[in-house]
């Protein structure tokens, strides 16, 4: 059976995603129902913000995964970012809510009914909303999309907001303290509020195209493991993410005297590396530059047949030198390519 690309991969665990939100809503309202309990309407509350979270998340997929076209020649991905900063937005005004709502319930506190039963509803939410939230986080990191990230997050920190929904009310059942249920709701809707603002903050830093040192350094890292004798130098760095779409463009200095075919195929081998390692959906783009004498001391070709001076040692690639717009020499860590 034919393996599904990513993004239908992405749709697919999305659209249950918003299946499992819609059930899960209809039974918090049940629960809240039969017991009349703010602290499980708080719950059915958050769990709006799920359903129409969801919804908007599996419209971003949608979208992102049709084709480039000419309006949009790097694709639709940074409808994701938009996706995940709204469901960021909501989820922080979702952690308010609660707040609003804890407080209420302890200013006026009033008896619960058929509290066993409720507690046992929300219990069987809790573990369904994480079961599926780890799916959704599992696929979103493996296709790279931000997106469905959001979405497993959100369910996850809907169940911790359940859990502490449950430890109050259990409190409430073993105690009599109907303040319990309160505190211990306000406890995890600053949790709530915390996940809210770090996805949001991821959302806003891949529309502004933000640098992720922790992927470049993930990226050098692979590329210093294999680094090959011709690939003198790897200057002017960046990525950007497009959804699940990651564009890698460089500058690789090869030696001066390759003629155009063999500096494509030194780039090849890298697109191939690059590829294997992180996926099909990498796009690269690479500036080929030819040697100049002053990376002959750093340059460990022992075959090199033009050498101007002896090899001297490598100097290792780190996110601060291959992110620059510099070459690499010894003595003065970086020389500009105009000069």
């Amino acid at each position: 059976m034919a393996q599904l690309p990513p993004s239908k991969e992405n749709i697919n665990v999305q659209r249950i995603v918003v299946i499992v939100g819609l059930v899960l809503f209809v039974l918090k309202i049940f629960a809240w129902y039969i017991t009349e309990s703010v602290a499980i309407l708080t719950d059915a509350l958050e769990s709006t913000v799920n359903v129409v979270a969801s919804f908007i998340g599996l419209y971003s997929l949608t979208l992102s995964a049709k084709p480039r076209d000419a309006e949009h020649p790097y694709g639709h991905g940074k409808v994701e970012f938009i996706s995940a900063g709204v469901e960021g937005a909501l989820i922080s005004v979702a952690g308010l809510v609660i707040i609003y709502e804890a407080i209420n319930n302890l200013r006026h506190p009033h008896e619960i009914g058929q509290l066993d039963f409720g507690i046992l509803l929300v219990a069987i939410a809790a573990a369904v909303n994480y079961i599926v939230g780890v799916v959704a986080i599992k696929r979103g990191k493996k296709n790279s999309s931000l997106a469905l990230i959001a979405s497993g997050k959100h369910l996850q920190s809907d169940t911790y907001t359940t859990v502490g929904i449950i430890v109050g009310l259990l409190l409430l059942r073993l105690t009599g303290w109907v303040w319990v249920d309160s505190v211990v709701a306000l406890i995890f809707a600053f949790v709530i509020i915390f996940t809210g603002y770090k996805i949001l903050r991821s959302a806003v830093a891949g529309i502004m195209d933000q640098a992720d040192e922790n992927l470049i350094g993930e990226v050098v890292e692979y590329l210093n493991q294999h680094r090959q004798p011709n690939w003198i130098d790897i200057h002017n760095l960046r990525i950007i993410k497009y959804g699940s779409v990651l564009h890698l463009d460089f500058h690789l200095t090869v030696p001066w005297y390759m003629n155009v075919h063999e500096a494509h195929a030194e780039v090849d081998k890298i697109d191939k590396l690059v590829k294997g390692k992180f996926g099909e959906s990498v796009e690269m783009f690479v500036h080929s530059d030819g040697c100049l004498p002053a990376s002959c001391p750093i340059c460990s070709k022992d075959d090199c047949p033009l050498r101007q001076a002896p090899y001297q040692q490598t100097i290792q690639w780190e996110v601060g030198n291959v992110s620059s717009n510099k070459r690499h020499r010894l003595g003065q860590p970086f020389e500009n390519p105009s000069t």
